[in-house]
């Protein structure tokens, strides 16, 4: 209550905020994209390709908190309602932002939600067998919240990437050829990963993952025909797991026989190492599966890029699934 109270109060300052420092957040003569979290960011880098210093390009969420904490500064609410082209992953961590378009001062922004991109492509939250459920805090308890991890299958980026090069062509039509291209270009390479995942599931003895933490990899499972168990749903904020889904997990370790215990790039390890220690074996091993929620511009800045976050995972799914 006290993050959206406090987006409203933002609001009600915006206009004076904007006569005030709305000149300063864009560079003159250039267009202004805005990105809530980095995968898009880096998607609209691989479109844009030669032409990305002709764009003002921001990252929101630039400081290792991820979706499901992010409060929006008065900054952020300024670059966004003077934007052109406005991304946003569209769940319930978004919650703010509608209210956030009702003050945008720019008339032709551009908007991006990404689950409404998907369409039916788009999954609900699931609840499975010993996980950790928790108050959803909705009016409606009987309404779905979506899986809001939609960047973390292939099949749903190469969608994606598809919407946002057709709304950088609109945004700069005399460039729409070279966008064009770079969006073949780099769609054929992630529909060449998404092959080596196949055939590496497909290889694979182990089918499936079992995770002492979060589980946002919902949409990359359900992509190759993979099971899975975990602690928490992926848009949990739950950090402590009971003594019950405790013992489930190490229970199915060791009735699956599996050798390792999955993380994700966030997590202290706590409740995984706590799962190994209730096995019968004692021995597996932490795996680390990296979500793309933490990741910021100094990253990229350092070769990180969607593609390489997803190889990596790639190479720990191969060790995972001996």
């Amino acid at each position: 209550m006290k993050r959206f109270a406090t987006i409203i109060i933002m609001l009600l300052l915006l206009p004076a905020l904007m006569l005030s420092g709305c000149k300063e957040t864009v560079t003159k003569g250039k267009k202004s994209i805005v990105c809530t979290i980095f995968p898009q960011y880096d998607w609209v880098r691989q479109i844009l390709g030669d032409k990305a210093g002709d764009m003002e390009l921001t990252l929101l969420l630039n400081n290792r908190v991820d979706l499901h904490s992010y409060q929006p500064s008065v900054n952020d609410i300024v670059k966004i309602s003077a934007s052109d082209l406005f991304i946003y992953v569209g769940g319930e961590s978004d919650g703010w932002v509608k209210d956030a378009l009702k003050e945008a001062a720019n008339p032709d922004m551009i908007v991006i939600n990404l689950l409404d991109a998907l369409g039916g492509a788009a999954k609900t939250e699931e609840i499975r067998e010993g996980m950790e459920a928790e108050e959803s805090g909705r009016e409606d308890e009987n309404e779905a919240e979506y899986d809001e991890h939609v960047w973390l299958s292939l099949k749903n980026a190469r969608i994606l990437i598809a919407v946002i090069a057709d709304a950088l062509s609109k945004l700069d039509a005399g460039d729409a050829g070279e966008y064009k291209n770079n969006l073949s270009r780099y769609d054929e390479k992630l529909k060449s990963l998404d092959a080596e995942y196949k055939s590496a599931v497909a290889a694979a003895s182990v089918k499936t993952l079992l995770f002492g933490d979060r589980f946002p990899f919902r949409y990359l499972v359900d992509d190759y025909g993979l099971d899975y168990h975990a602690a928490f749903p992926g848009c949990s904020a739950e950090t402590e797991a009971s003594f019950e889904t405790i013992v489930f997990l190490a229970k199915k370790v060791d009735e699956l026989g599996l050798k390792t215990v999955m993380v994700t790039e966030s997590s202290d390890k706590s409740i995984a190492r706590t799962i190994i220690s209730n096995t019968k074996a004692k021995n597996q091993r932490i795996l680390v599966l990296d979500s793309m929620q933490s990741a910021t511009a100094g990253d990229v800045k350092n070769g990180t890029t969607y593609l390489s976050v997803m190889e990596n995972n790639l190479n720990v799914l191969k060790d995972a699934l001996k």
